[in-house]
Formats: structure tokens, sequence, C-alpha cells
């Protein structure tokens, strides 16, 4: 069973959920009208913040359940809770400004890289046995 890793993929979609409302909510504050994808500095934050999350979430979601399955449950979702945390600090920096950004798209990038190349590199020594 991958317990942990499952939590961690729960807690990822509640945060791509958390995102989602919070375009909603930056629509509403902001003047913005569907389907507009512009026009207000701070929706437009918000929206670049949900949809990178998204483009992350299928690189990250497989590679998280493929670094379980090779490698073990606790440290797939170890990593998979930094990729949310970094995430998370990425939402806090890119809200405040663009430039501020940095610090968790590199903390969830590390950890999304370490989630594929470990899941790869377990398939790959699997392959050779």
């Amino acid at each position: 069973m991958y317990h942990l890793t499952a939590l961690v993929t729960l807690l990822a979609i509640a945060f791509y959920f958390f995102t989602c409302i919070n375009v909603s909510r930056s629509r509403s504050k902001t003047g913005v009208k569907v389907p507009a994808t512009s026009g207000h500095p701070d929706f437009e934050r918000a929206f670049r913040i949900q949809a990178n999350t998204l483009e992350w979430m299928p690189i990250v979601l497989p590679a998280l359940w493929l670094f379980a399955i090779y490698i073990g449950d606790a440290i797939a979702a170890g990593i998979g809770a930094v990729w949310v945390i970094g995430r998370i600090v990425y939402f806090i920096g890119y809200s405040r400004a663009a430039a501020k950004r940095g610090p968790g798209f590199a903390i969830q990038g590390l950890a999304a890289i370490a989630l594929w190349a470990g899941a790869l590199g377990a398939v790959v020594l699997r392959m050779a046995q």
C-alpha cells in the first residue's frame, strides 16, 4: 500500500483546486470577465500560478507514483511533499510580484527532477537485472 504517496497526491490536487478558486476570486476582485485571461496584473499572476501548477502536475504525479512503486512510499511522499511546499512558496512569491516566483519554482523543480530521475534510474536498474 502507498498511503503516504496517496496522501501527497491528494494534497497536490487540493492545492491545485485552491489555485482554481483563487483565479475565480481574483476575477471577481479585479473585474476581469470570462473568458478573458488578461487585463489586470493581479489576475494575470493568479491565472499563471494556476496554469503553471497544472502544467507541472502531469510531470510530477506519474513520476511520484513510479518513484513510490520502484523505490518506496515514504521517500516518494517526502519528495512529493517538498514539491507541494515548493508550489506554495511559488504561489506566495508570484502573488506578490512575478519577480518573486523564483525560489518556489526552484524548490518544486528540483523535487520534480528528483522524482523523475529516481524513477527512471530505478526502472533502468530493474530492467538490467
